[in-house]
């Protein structure tokens, strides 16, 4: 189905139609509104705890589109801002509009989603630069994991 008649802009809605399906459907729901603004507040909110050469790296691995929403609104001179896990709770349930208590569940659904469809280490990569109490946030195994190997 052509959107646009633009191959590359069609490939990219196409794209991120998939990451929202998949959001709306491990939260199971058919609420795509609540799967894009939990989309937005993660691609935010890890945007912002990242360099400015880490953010665009994590976005060259993004849909088009998805790289628009990600950089939309973006101040790269107030980055990386490092979040300790309250706050980090408290701006992607106010962006996500989600209390406070669903952020661990929905930040996990969109790690999973994000990890089917990047490549592979792309969110681990830009993990290891975030806080652990955040990490453990995004991805609670790969906190974990790290913990281990640092310990072991």
């Amino acid at each position: 189905m052509s959107f646009t008649g633009v191959d590359s802009l069609d490939t990219s809605i196409s794209k991120s139609n998939a990451w929202l399906a998949d959001i709306d459907a491990a939260f199971g729901t058919r609420d795509r509104r609540l799967a894009y603004r939990v989309l937005r507040a993660w691609l935010h909110s890890l945007r912002d705890g990242l360099s400015v050469e880490m953010a665009a790296h994590f976005a060259a691995q993004l849909p088009e589109l998805l790289r628009g929403v990600f950089f939309d609104g973006w101040n790269p001179s107030r980055v990386p801002h490092k979040y300790d896990r309250n706050e980090f709770i408290a701006r992607f349930g106010r962006e996500a509009q989600v209390r406070d208590s669903d952020v661990p569940k929905s930040a996990r659904i969109v790690t999973a989603v994000a990890r089917r469809h990047m490549s592979p280490g792309g969110t681990a990569h830009a993990f290891e630069h975030l806080p652990g109490g955040v990490r453990e946030l995004l991805e609670p195994e790969l906190a974990e994991s790290a913990a281990g190997q640092r310990h072991g």
